[in-house]
């Protein structure tokens, strides 16, 4: 048995690195803490910048005892396939087995910019299929398949590894690719209760479907809390600043996946100020911007978000549970802004 305790939320994760950090040292001391606040797990995005998932999973793995570490994500076409699968191998027993590898499908235009291909559904399914049975210890001889085509694959023949795979889903396809083999579903933030619902639908009929238990396969929804102990001008970045950017990538996905009014993102897109940013309008953006920016976005679109005073911010994220979800990711805020939420999550 363990020494070390287990989590007091298990069910309750948040992200490292939150927004652009100052240096990726910050993730040391946020993992600490939040495994003293009892968080059960502790996600970990990439960027090609200071955010280099590998490394920081590392970092995570080395300063923690109890608390999962999950990548929410990375991608499977920025590393060759033995690359990544002895990277998680390395990682579940570095940590004991808390580490779940995450992938995504990316940011596609960015993607086509570094002539890095597109990701698509049928990647990912071949993708995990292949690290699984690398990780039992198979040697893959001619694997020619949607990851593309490799004489021999092969890690250790003694491997005999369990290790949890999660994927960051959005669209249909891959809600239910995760619901037919993946162990960890995360949704992304600013989901509308309807939208939540529905996905959590849709994974747990997939898996039922692949014949898995649906309980098998976690959803996560990933929760925008933002606290009023926090500062105002931090609290629109949070909140303001963190759609807009959203909306600049990939709005009418976001639009669309939410049955948003699509004439509201248009009018987004056309104003001066949003269309001469010049950059990710969370990292740039003064409050003064942010406060106008505000006002081209309903109210409904920022709602789904835990708001408020730290009570009211519990029961929001207790509410996510009830509509579905199996976990939640506390998203934008760090292990210090959460405590005080935490100290009325039951």
């Amino acid at each position: 048995m363990s020494a070390f305790p287990v989590p007091k939320h298990p069910n309750l994760g948040f992200y490292t690195l939150a927004g652009a950090p100052e240096s990726p040292r910050d993730l040391i001391d946020e993992v600490i803490e939040a495994e003293r606040l009892g968080l059960g797990a502790a996600f970990i995005s990439e960027r090609f910048n200071i955010k280099e998932a590998a490394t920081l999973s590392g970092a995570a793995g080395a300063v923690s005892h109890s608390i999962d570490i999950i990548t929410g994500a990375t991608n499977h076409n920025t590393r060759h396939p033995i690359v990544t699968a002895s990277y998680a191998t390395t990682m579940h027993r570095l940590t004991g087995g808390r580490f779940s590898l995450g992938i995504g499908r990316g940011i596609a235009p960015m993607f086509k910019a570094f002539g890095i291909p597109p990701i698509t559904a049928a990647q990912m399914e071949d993708f995990a299929i292949v690290m699984r049975r690398l990780w039992k210890g198979e040697t893959v001889i001619g694997h020619d398949g949607p990851i593309g085509s490799y004489p021999v694959l092969r890690l250790d023949p003694t491997f005999d590894e369990n290790i949890p795979l999660s994927i960051v889903a959005f669209g249909p396809n891959t809600l239910k690719l995760g619901g037919r083999l993946f162990d960890n579903v995360i949704l992304h933030t600013f989901f509308t209760d309807e939208t939540l619902q529905r996905c959590v639908e849709t994974v747990k009929e997939a898996a039922e479907r692949a014949g898995r238990d649906p309980a098998s396969v976690r959803v996560w929804s990933c929760y925008a809390t933002v606290g009023d102990h926090i500062d105002k001008p931090l609290r629109l970045k949070k909140t303001v600043g963190r759609l807009a950017t959203y909306l600049q990538a990939y709005g009418d996905l976001m639009v669309s996946t939410n049955r948003w009014d699509p004439s509201v993102l248009d009018a987004f897109r056309a104003d001066e100020l949003v269309s001469n940013i010049g950059g990710a309008i969370d990292a740039i953006a003064t409050t003064e911007q942010l406060e106008h920016i505000a006002t081209l976005l309903p109210d409904e679109w920022l709602a789904p978000a835990a708001t408020g005073s730290a009570s009211a911010c519990a029961n929001a994220v207790r509410r996510q549970i009830d509509l579905g979800a199996d976990a939640v990711i506390m998203h934008g805020a760090t292990p210090t802004e959460l405590a005080p939420i935490l100290q009325f999550v039951n």
